[in-house]
């Protein structure tokens, strides 16, 4: 379990990192997130999205243990202050751990938020208002 300092728990909070936040996507799993300015920031936070899609019930809680296990790991990595989002996708209903994790890496990665350099170019920029997102609504 997370510590719940390192939880995101309201739905404000989801919803902020998922539109102002850069975004790295994996075949399995997406990390939405969005770090802090301030050096004295608090403890990174993380929050998890697992939709019906990715299956029933216990198919969902055991890719959110997982996930969670996962992101615990590497949240002592994560700059002071940051918050994710991972969202998982439904492929992620049949994926190991370690298929998981290595999505999870480089995403991160991706996103400068882990030593290393980025896999694949830099992360998709989210649009700042909502002129921006109609203007890409029909792409």
């Amino acid at each position: 379990m997370l510590p719940r300092a390192a939880r995101l728990r309201r739905s404000e909070d989801f919803r902020e990192v998922m539109r102002r936040g850069a975004r790295a996507g994996r075949r399995r799993l997406v990390v939405h997130a969005v770090q802090s300015t301030d050096p004295s920031a608090g403890t990174p936070r993380a929050g998890f999205v697992v939709s019906k899609a990715v299956g029933n019930s216990v198919v969902r809680h055991r890719v959110t243990r997982r996930l969670r296990h996962l992101v615990m790991q590497r949240l002592g990595t994560v700059p002071p202050g940051s918050s994710l989002v991972v969202r998982a996708l439904p492929p992620a209903a049949t994926a190991s751990s370690a298929e998981l994790g290595a999505d999870l890496d480089a995403a991160l990665k991706r996103l400068s938020l882990l030593p290393g350099r980025p896999s694949d170019g830099p992360a998709t920029p989210r649009p700042d208002t909502a002129a921006d997102m109609r203007g890409h609504a029909g792409e």
